[in-house]
């Protein structure tokens, strides 16, 4: 690893979580060209945004990224700065806690004292520079014990699509930024719960990136996931070696298929909020996961009646039309008298559904790759 770049005399290590297949952005999103490899604003694909936006806490040579075979050639064409040996494609999907782990073990072995970080790759940041300094507060806080550091995003709705982070008491500052301890993570909500959870005040929305040092985390899986850990230990004392990748695909698909909110995090807060030693800080530089066509809407509209056009549509003619949102390359399209409505055409495939329905286009995949049809997948 190198020592180029350290966040307030820390070794940092970003490591970005690049496995999934984006279903939700069917079918713009395939498993060879998943959303993360997209470029859904500007020119930039999602995943070359997460790097850029780390450029100022760490040196390309210390970024990891967890992907899957469909996606690793094109990753490491997109990621140019980043060692292809750090590009690491999981023999078979294993959710977020062995990719968090296997990290962690393979740093523990030369750096344990270095401090991960865990970034999805889909996420967009409205605030750069408030983004550097959370993450430089977190990187000191979870540095400054057997810390783990999550960030916490203020609800604007009684959100169900999201899973939530019930806040305790409130820690010391960092660097300025409040911290608070956590008491617990509660699973994706019903609507009556989220409005509970909005209304109760101390709830925050899981934003997905969290921070630990290596020695935390493998101290965390072995204590709460051991069959994972000895796993791991294999794996990672395999690596650099000629074996390596007949170990990595023997061993890794042996581990849980879990996330690291079951495996580790809800454990770990069931100490309590005074023992756990999980702190919140709060994500608060215009956070956004694009989960959805719903949400990217979300984040391109000016209003949320406006309808949006993106990608090269030529043109949008809209009369008593509202809140759409419209992906149609090389087409005019016109909208009339309709509302809420996601249109998304590519060259075989054609999407006509609703923003209130948009989380649900993973059951449009699925029946797809039911009737054989792998082309479309």
């Amino acid at each position: 690893m190198s020592k180029t770049k350290e966040v307030g005399g820390v070794r940092f290590a970003p490591v970005i979580l690049a496995g999934g297949s984006g279903t939700r952005f069917w079918p713009r999103s395939r498993r060879a060209r998943a959303k993360q490899v997209l470029s859904l604003e500007g020119e930039r694909t999602m995943i070359q945004e997460t790097l850029a936006r780390l450029e100022s806490l760490a040196d390309p040579s210390d970024v990891w990224v967890i992907t899957n075979g469909w996606l690793h050639d094109v990753i490491v064409e997109q990621l140019p700065q980043i060692s292809a040996q750090h590009v690491l494609a999981e023999p078979l999907a294993r959710n977020t806690a062995p990719a968090c782990a296997l990290a962690a073990f393979l740093l523990e072995r030369e750096a344990p004292e270095t401090v991960l970080g865990i970034f999805p790759s889909d996420h967009v940041m409205a605030n750069t520079k408030r983004f550097a300094e959370v993450i430089e507060a977190g990187v000191k806080l979870a540095a400054s014990g057997e810390n783990i550091v999550v960030l916490g995003v203020k609800p604007t709705r009684a959100e169900t699509g999201y899973g939530y982070i019930e806040q305790g008491a409130a820690a010391d500052k960092v660097n300025g930024i409040q911290a608070h301890h956590v008491k617990r993570f509660r699973e994706k909500p019903n609507a009556e719960t989220a409005e509970q959870f909005l209304a109760a005040g101390n709830f925050a929305w899981n934003s997905g990136i969290f921070l630990w040092s290596a020695k935390t985390l493998t101290a965390a899986v072995r204590e709460h996931v051991p069959e994972m850990a000895e796993t791991l230990e294999k794996i990672a004392a395999a690596y650099g070696a000629k074996d390596f990748a007949e170990v990595f695909a023997r061993e890794y698909p042996k581990c849980e298929n879990i996330s690291i909110d079951y495996a580790i995090l809800e454990r770990q807060s069931a100490k309590g909020e005074s023992h756990s030693n999980i702190y919140c800080l709060p994500a608060d530089f215009g956070w956004n996961d694009l989960g959805s066509w719903a949400s990217l809407h979300e984040h391109l509209r000016d209003t949320d009646a406006d309808n949006v056009m993106d990608g090269a549509t030529t043109g949008l003619f809209a009369i008593e039309a509202s809140g759409n949102y419209v992906y149609a390359p090389g087409k005019t399209v016109a909208l009339l008298g309709v509302e809420g409505l996601v249109v998304v055409e590519t060259p075989d495939a054609l999407l006509i559904t609703t923003r209130e329905r948009s989380q649900d286009v993973s059951k449009i995949v699925k029946a797809v790759h039911e009737s054989g049809r792998e082309d479309l997948i």
